[in-house]
């Protein structure tokens, strides 16, 4: 490849060969590196006053990159989490070039070299006991939508489902007999059978038994009998929420996403004393260690084990340093 070459092909090849024939990249992974690259050939536009179509690979150096990172943040207001997911599809090009356009190394490594920000990771957002219920409760199970809105909600708070994983269940999905579960194939094509409750089941059965809409094979269609967008999950889950928060006013003060429910899944396993490797693959974690967060998440497990230790009978005092140079870091 020659340094006059237009980065056009070389952005198609990456998508078409790298991610889809070679990688298998999940639709999701594609989905979101396709629409970070949208954004930033907008930028570049803009910045260089040339077409996508026109762009050359070499105009496409680490100040650009760095400065649509500081564009995404100060003006369009993304959190840094999102803004290193950008730069993570950014790199995965850029290391797919370093193979097609070597003459290019010294220009791929300085983008390579950007750095992924810090930041500093919230404690994960769950529902206690009666706000679940209260949620539960919350759609009106006279009318159609209702109906499916509470099997929905019970599945996703019960099973632990990622938003895109509920969106996608199919009816064929379920398994009703003996050892009733659900199979998903989820992050990094794993599949994966999370079994359901009695509760749910029957819910489940009753929701199985109503007219189907569309082609009757997604589980909880739209009600012209498509697949859920994800503006529309939440629309429903902000819309249970407020009538719920008037029954137990603690929800009034929390946001309510599928993401929430799965975490409340897992709070719920680990409060009743199931292991972290069997939280690990409930959720279908990559590692155990993910599943740490549930361990700093709850106030309640840390009182009992701060029950399980002795109390500490230390003297009243300050620690005086005796040497200058302890005392001068002692007060950084």
């Amino acid at each position: 490849m020659n340094t006059s070459a237009s980065l056009a092909p070389l952005l198609e090849h990456f998508f078409t060969q790298r991610l889809m024939q070679q990688r298998q990249a999940s639709p999701h992974t594609i989905s979101s590196y396709r629409d970070t690259f949208r954004q930033f050939l907008k930028f570049a536009q803009g910045h260089l006053h040339k077409s996508p179509s026109r762009l050359n690979f070499e105009e496409i150096d680490a100040p650009l990159v760095a400065a649509f990172l500081d564009d995404l943040e100060k003006h369009h207001g993304i959190s840094i989490r999102s803004r290193n997911l950008r730069l993570t599809a950014i790199h995965s090009f850029f290391r797919y070039a370093a193979f097609e356009a070597p003459a290019q190394s010294a220009q791929i490594q300085r983008v390579l070299a950007i750095p992924s920000k810090r930041f500093t990771r919230t404690l994960v957002n769950f529902l206690t006991r009666p706000e679940v219920d209260a949620l539960l409760a919350a759609p009106d199970q006279r009318i159609w939508s209702g109906r499916r809105d509470h099997a929905f909600m019970l599945v996703a708070v019960q099973t632990g489902l990622r938003l895109s994983e509920m969106t996608g269940l199919k009816r064929e999905d379920l398994v009703l007999a003996a050892g009733a579960h659900v199979r998903v194939t989820g992050k990094g094509r794993k599949e994966r059978c999370t079994p359901i409750a009695r509760p749910t089941l029957a819910v489940l059965k009753a929701w199985l038994r109503e007219p189907q809409r569309g082609d009757g094979d997604v589980l909880f269609p739209s009600a012209r009998g498509e697949r859920l967008s994800v503006h529309g999950v939440q629309y429903m889950l902000n819309k249970h929420r407020k009538v719920a928060s008037r029954v137990c006013p603690s929800l009034q003060q929390k946001r309510v996403t599928v993401h929430c429910l799965r975490h409340t899944m897992a709070m719920d396993l680990l409060q009743a004393g199931v292991r972290r490797s069997v939280i690990a693959l409930w959720l279908g974690h990559e590692s155990v260690e993910t599943t740490q967060i549930y361990l700093e998440a709850t106030l309640a497990m840390k009182e009992q084990a701060l029950e399980k230790t002795s109390p500490l009978c230390g003297k009243p005092g300050r620690y005086r340093p005796a040497d200058q140079l302890l005392d001068f870091l002692n007060r950084l």
